[in-house]
C-alpha cells in the first residue's frame, strides 16, 4: 500500500473515532513513568503505561502491540474476555504511530518477554502519516534534515547524540561554576558586531527605527566592559551567529562559551582551557581517545605548544618576521590559494595558516600570532609585533581561541582605525570600530585574559559533521508540502 493510501485509510479511521464520539486528542496528565523503570518492576503489579504504537500482531480474541517511549519499549497484551467487544474492536482504528495510555498487569510470556495485559487503555494522539520502516528510515540527508522529528524517532543513537551535547555543555557550566567564574547573560543584537573577523547578519528594529547587528561573538566586548565595571570572572554560554559559508566545520547560528578572567594572562588561561578539556571530554564521552579526520588525538597528555612563526617556517620555510607581503602573495600563488590583492600582511598569513593548520594533530597550543591577525590581544612586552594568543588545535584544526586582552585604550584604538580602513577597502571580515567600548578601556580595565571555544569541539570529539550534531540545522524552504488538513 502506498503512502498515499494508508494516509487515506487513517483519515476513515479518524472519522469513525469521532462518530463514535471519541476525543482522538485528549488533554491527558499522569505522572509518568519511563517504561525502561517500568521493566524493573515485578511481575503482577499494576503499572500505566504511555507511548507510541509500534505495529499490531492480531491472532483472533487476543492482540499484541509494542508501545514505546525514551526510553524503551514493551509488548501489550489485549484480550477481548478482558476489555469487551467495543473496547477490543476499537483496536481496529488504532495504528503504528498512535499515542496510547494503556493500563494493566506485568507478566512474563512463555518466550520470557515481559508483557503487560491491558485492563484499560486510552488513545491519546491518532497519527496519519506512517513512519518510515526502522530498517530503510530516511536516506537522504537533506530529508532527513527537513524531517527531524521522524529522524529521531528511527534513530535511537541520534537521540543519544543530542545527550551527550546537553552533558558536554552542562559539564564546561559546571567546571567554570566550581571555578569561581558567574554566568552572564549579554546583548544578541548589537549597534556594532565586535568581537571576531566575521560577517554579521542585519535586521532592523522596529521600535528603534535603526538597523543592529546579531552578535559574532559570545559578549566578548560586553563582556570586557564588566570586567572594567568590577567583575572578576565572568562566562557564557549562547547562540552567536556569522553570515558565512557552510561546512562540515562551519554554521551560521551555533552555541559558544566565552570567558573573561581578571588579573590573570593567557598563561594562566592555557592552563585552565587544558584541564576543562581534559574534564569535559572525559564527562562527555568516558574516553581521553578519539580519532579525529583519521588522526589518532590522546587529550590525557601534557598538550604541547606551537609559536606562528615557528609553525609557518616548519610546514611551508617562510620566516614570517622577515617577509613582505609580496612574498606572501608570491606563496600563496605557488599554493594555488585564492586571495584580494588589497588584503592586509595579517589577512595573507591568516590565508598561509589555514592551509597548513590541517597537518597539526595536537593536542597543542598554537601560540605568539601577528598582531596584525589579532586586534583584541595584548601585545608580548620582549616583541610587540606579535601577541600573548593561543589557540587550541585538535585534528588539524582551530577548536578554541583565547588571550591576554589588550586594554590599553590608545593602542585598541589604532587596532580599530586599521580594520575599519580595512573594511572599507572591502574586507567584509574586518572587525568595526567599537568606540563606546575603547571608552569603557578608557576607564581602566585591569589586565584580563579571554577564551572561547563554540559546539565544533562537540562535533569533532563524536566524530560527526556540524549540522548533525545541530537538531534542527537550517535549509531552504520547501516547497508544495503536502498536509492531510483541512478536512471537507
Amino acid at each position: 500500500m502506498s503512502s498515499r493510501d494508508i494516509i487515506s485509510t487513517r483519515i476513515e479511521k479518524f472519522k469513525k473515532i469521532l462518530e463514535l464520539g471519541v476525543n482522538p486528542y485528549l488533554s491527558f496528565s499522569i505522572d509518568k513513568t519511563f517504561i525502561a523503570e517500568i521493566l524493573l518492576k515485578p511481575m503482577g503489579e499494576i503499572v500505566e503505561v504511555c507511548g507510541r504504537l509500534h505495529g499490531f500482531r492480531k491472532h483472533g480474541k487476543i492482540t499484541f502491540s509494542d508501545v514505546y517511549d525514551e526510553s524503551s519499549k514493551i509488548q501489550l497484551l489485549f484480550k477481548e474476555d478482558a476489555l469487551g467487544g467495543k473496547s477490543y474492536e476499537f483496536l481496529d482504528l488504532l495504528d503504528a504511530g498512535d499515542f496510547l495510555f494503556a493500563k494493566g498487569k506485568l507478566f512474563t510470556t512463555k518466550a520470557g518477554e515481559i508483557t503487560v495485559e491491558v485492563g484499560d487503555y486510552k488513545l491519546l494522539s491518532k497519527s496519519f502519516r506512517p513512519m518510515p520502516s526502522e530498517w530503510f528510515g530516511l536516506k537522504d540527508v537533506e530529508e532527513r534534515y527537513r524531517q527531524r522529528y521522524v529522524d529521531f524517532n528511527l534513530n535511537t543513537k541520534l537521540r543519544d547524540l543530542f545527550r551527550q551535547k546537553s552533558k558536554f555543555w552542562n559539564s564546561i557550566r559546571s567546571f567554570l561554576l566550581s571555578k569561581g567564574f558567574l554566568e552572564v547573560e549579554t546583548p544578541v543584537l548589537e549597534n556594532t558586531a565586535g568581537g571576531a573577523d566575521a560577517n554579521p547578519f542585519v535586521t532592523h528594529h522596529n521600535a528603534l527605527d535603526i538597523d543592529v547587528y546579531l552578535r559574532i561573538s559570545m559578549g566578548e566586548l560586553w563582556q570586557k566592559r564588566l570586567m572594567t565595571g568590577g567583575f572578576e570572572k565572568t562566562f557564557e554560554i549562547g547562540r552567536q551567529f556569522r553570515n558565512e559559508g557552510i561546512s562540515k566545520e562551519h554554521l551560521q547560528d551555533y552555541t559558544q562559551v566565552e570567558f573573561y578572567w581578571a588579573f590573570a594572562n593567557y598563561e594562566d588561561s592555557m592552563k585552565l582551557v587544558e584541564e576543562m578539556y581534559k574534564k569535559v571530554a572525559f564527562e562527555t564521552f568516558g574516553t581521553y581517545e578519539f580519532e579525529i579526520f583519521g588522526k589518532k588525538i590522546n587529550l590525557n597528555q601534557k598538550w604541547g605548544r606551537l609559536t606562528f612563526t615557528d609553525a609557518l617556517k616548519k610546514e611551508l620555510g617562510i620566516d614570517i618576521k622577515k617577509a613582505s607581503s609580496e612574498d606572501l602573495k608570491e606563496k600563496l600563488k605557488k599554493m594555488k590559494i585564492r586571495f584580494m590583492e588589497s588584503d592586509t600582511k595579517g589577512r595573507l598569513l591568516d590565508h598561509l595558516w589555514k592551509a597548513v593548520r590541517k597537518n597539526i594533530s595536537g593536542p597543542l597550543f598554537l601560540t605568539d600570532h601577528p598582531v596584525e591577525v589579532s586586534p583584541l590581544a595584548k601585545r608580548k612586552a620582549d616583541d610587540p609585533d606579535f601577541v600573548e594568543r593561543y589557540q587550541v588545535i585538535i585534528g588539524g584544526s582551530e577548536v578554541g581561541n583565547g588571550y591576554s586582552e589588550l586594554n590599553n585604550p590608545i593602542d585598541q584604538a589604532e587596532r580599530f582605525k586599521d580594520q575599519q580602513e580595512m573594511r572599507e577597502k572591502g574586507d567584509t571580515e574586518a572587525q568595526m570600530f567599537d568606540y563606546d567600548f575603547v571608552r569603557s578601556l578608557e576607564y581602566g580595565m585591569p589586565p584580563v585574559t579571554g577564551f572561547g571555544v563554540s559546539e565544533r569541539l562537540f562535533s569533532f570529539l563524536a566524530g560527526k559533521s556540524i549540522r548533525e550534531c545541530v537538531m534542527f540545522p537550517l535549509l531552504k524552504p520547501e516547497e508544495n508540502i503536502e498536509i492531510v488538513g483541512p478536512l471537507d
